[in-house]
């Protein structure tokens, strides 16, 4: 057996930070939030993005509320150049939007981005220049206050560009790329430098520094350390924005942000369900959504998240994971019998969450309210051999309308899963209902109820006189009785047909819809001596209709189990 070695491997070095605020803060308002899905995000797709996709994706982007967009990279390619000019040129823009232009720290890429942007109205130029010692060593072959002196003189060359510009609105960003694999003080010294070529910075209009986990070589703390540091030894901290960047190489990419976040960054760069480079960007749907669950506004719309889903699966052809958060498919779903007990019976208290709570959302297993992000409690519950029968009625309560008693909610449990082992998969919402109706509706039987006619008696109300139209095994078979109420009355004509040995436990009764179409429904125990309760189910156009036919229903189950 080959065996790897992991002596190739090393810690990444912590910080001396015994001054550490970070931990102990809490996250009380949302960053400035920044899609960075058509330039980060489209280069790393299979198939990048065709102009015509771009701008249905830049105006998805719009329409959520992001008011800092990264467009392009408008030196790289012809497209990105010709998009970022559509965009000017046809006045598509909102005016509270800052698109973003990216380039290299190189003079003829800062001039070719310049040509994208000319008659702008606002925008942010975003300069980056990778600071850390692999790739000052390996990449650049340069010295490390060559690459300074770089950065210097692209940012000046930037800075007179804008000022050929003076009708334009526009910022800058400067990002240390691999920052959390940059030497701390040296990033400091880069940055330090940067700010005072620049030399525009203010509260009004400041610097961004934006500071990034570009490949994920680092835990989320020390991530949260190193931001810190940063904010605490920067010398201009009042003209000047910390934003985040944060790759998702190990998985961590939502966590480093969030503890970034309580560090002292005011900003988050990321994607749309993490499309980007290798694992992808920080998750924005992810990190805005657990803002938003912890009743924080983040100024983004997600309320309609299916249709978001879509749209990005359909431009990009990438599609979401089912177990993606908030997004994919099975996220707000429970297969498991327990967990749809308990989420069944907090969905039906519900309205007592605020008292009993103080907070308007508390349900077992479901941290945020499905409906808050356009998705329906239908789906909340799906079934399979796992399930219970907490979840089997919550599908036929919430789909169907049906409310079958408590005590009947062990029947139909095992009805189901029954049925779910046979198949062996999951179970549909039409065939749990299925499944109801040939178990307790219409459960195949010697039986058949060919008419009920109950009528008063003319000189006692209280009494019922009524006529069956019955078939047993075939043959047809008609009786009158008398009873004290039609089901009475009923139960008196069975036993004339020597239908005995029961008796008709309290039943339950419903409406099924409303006004002249409502339907009534009911869930008769019927109780044999010595054999427990079966139920049957009935539906007629009136509760006595609706009862006799239960009873028949149960008469059948009744008769199959005996064979």
């Amino acid at each position: 057996m080959v065996t790897t070695s992991v002596s190739k491997y090393t810690q990444p070095n912590p910080f001396d930070h015994p001054e550490r605020q970070w931990p102990s803060r809490s996250i009380t308002t949302s960053p400035i939030w920044v899609s960075v899905d058509l330039r980060d995000g489209n280069q790393a797709l299979p198939n990048p993005l065709n102009p015509r996709q771009k701008l249905e994706y830049f105006k998805l982007l719009c329409q959520i509320g992001f008011k800092n967009i990264e467009v392009a990279f408008p030196s790289a390619s012809q497209d990105d150049f010709d998009f970022t000019r559509r965009l000017i040129d046809e006045d598509l823009i909102p005016d509270d939007v800052f698109i973003m232009a990216l380039t290299q720290c190189r003079d003829h890429l800062i001039d070719r981005t310049f040509e994208a942007i000319r008659g702008i109205r606002q925008c942010i130029f975003h300069a980056y220049l990778a600071t850390s010692d692999l790739h000052i060593r390996q990449v650049f072959d340069l010295t490390p206050q060559q690459t300074l002196q770089v950065a210097v003189d692209s940012v000046t060359r930037i800075r007179k560009g804008v000022e050929s510009m003076p009708d334009s609105d526009i910022r800058l960003e400067f990002s240390p790329e691999e920052f959390t694999d940059t030497d701390l003080d040296y990033s400091l010294e880069v940055c330090k430098a940067v700010y005072k070529a620049w030399g525009r910075a203010t509260p009004e209009k400041p610097l961004i520094l934006n500071l990034p986990a570009t490949v994920e070589r680092r835990p989320p703390n020390q991530y949260a350390d190193m931001i810190e540091l940063f904010c605490k030894h920067f010398p201009y901290p009042e003209n000047v924005l910390i934003s985040l960047h944060a790759h998702n190489d190990q998985g961590m990419a939502v966590a480093a942000t969030e503890m970034a976040l309580l560090a002292g960054a005011q900003r988050v760069e990321g994607t749309l369900f993490g499309h980007g480079e290798r694992t992808g960007n920080v998750d924005l749907v992810v990190v805005a959504n657990n803002f938003f669950a912890r009743g924080i506004p983040t100024g983004l719309d997600f309320s309609d998240l299916p249709r978001i889903a879509e749209t990005v699966e359909r431009l990009t052809g990438m599609p979401i994971h089912y177990r993606a958060p908030y997004a994919g498919e099975y996220v707000f779903t429970a297969f498991s019998g327990s967990h749809q007990d308990a989420i069944r019976k907090g969905m039906n208290q519900l309205d007592s969450a605020p008292k009993k709570f103080g907070v308007g959302w508390k349900v077992p297993y479901l941290h945020v309210d499905p409906t808050d992000l356009g998705r329906k409690y239908e789906s909340l519950i799906r079934i399979n051999s796992q399930s219970g029968k907490g979840g089997v009625v919550w599908v036929l309560e919430q789909e169907y309308g049906l409310q079958p008693p408590r005590a009947m909610h062990p029947e139909i449990g095992a009805a189901i899963q029954d049925y779910a082992d046979e198949v062996g998969r999951e179970v549909s919402s039409s065939e749990v209902k299925m499944v109801f109706d040939q178990v307790f509706v219409n459960p195949a039987g010697p039986y058949v109820l060919k008419g009920y006619w109950p009528r008063p008696d003319k000189h006692d109300p209280d009494k019922i006189h009524g006529e069956i139209h019955m078939s047993i095994d075939g043959t047809e078979h008609k009786v009158s009785a008398d009873g004290n109420g039609p089901v009475s009355a009923f139960v008196c004509g069975l036993e004339k047909l020597g239908l005995k040995g029961f008796s008709v436990d309290d039943y339950h009764e419903q409406a099924l819809g409303k006004g002249a179409d409502a339907t009534a429904v009911a869930y008769v125990p019927l109780k044999f001596a010595g054999n427990g309760v079966l139920f049957g189910v009935g539906e007629g156009t009136n509760i006595d209709q609706a009862a006799v036919r239960a009873i028949v229903a149960g008469l059948n189950r009744w008769a199959g189990k005996k064979k």
